[in-house]
């Protein structure tokens, strides 16, 4: 599904924590993305653990890297 920034968005899970705020997502359709987390929720200090279900935004132009902008609640 695609926003109005021509960005892709893509559920998956966190598989790995990784140094600076970055983080080893599994997408849904099984590749593997790096990932750090958006400003928003940096700002409001909502932790992202191991396991969690994420939406990530991926540019058209990079697929293997990502921006978190969501956490699900479990």
């Amino acid at each position: 599904m695609k926003n109005k920034n021509n960005n892709v968005e893509m559920e998956g899970e966190i598989v790995q924590l990784l140094s600076n705020g970055k983080f080893k997502v599994r997408l849904t359709n099984g590749y593997f993305v790096v990932a750090h987390i958006s400003g928003k929720i940096r700002k409001n200090f909502i932790r992202i653990i191991l396991g969690d279900q994420v939406l990530v935004q991926l540019s058209p132009y990079d697929l293997k890297k990502g921006r978190i902008v969501r956490r699900y609640l479990k």
